[in-house]
């Protein structure tokens, strides 16, 4: 759990601040998992601290969601258009 919690600290994801008074709190709890290696043996052990969205409400406590994640076919279909049309990378 340290080597987490000073992952996201030095990623600098997050800061502690205060909260308003009329804002509902979301918690967060741990979520450990074992990896194991091929030989079935432990590898290592995975901590991740993970928001309980399960207590919002659309609406309410937000009114959108963002999640900066893409799939690998989206990234090779971009390179796709790109090459064709002979558009810059960078």
């Amino acid at each position: 759990m340290d080597e987490e919690m000073e992952a996201l600290a030095s990623r600098g994801t997050w800061e502690l601040v205060l909260a308003p008074i009329d804002t509902v709190i979301v918690g967060c709890h741990w979520v450990f998992i074992l990896k194991y290696r091929p030989d079935e043996f432990v590898d290592r052990y995975k901590a991740r601290l993970v928001a309980k969205s399960y207590t919002q409400a659309y609406g309410i406590d937000y009114f959108e969601t963002f999640s900066p994640v893409t799939r690998m076919i989206s990234i090779r279909i971009m390179f796709f258009i790109a090459v064709n049309l002979s558009w810059p990378l960078f």
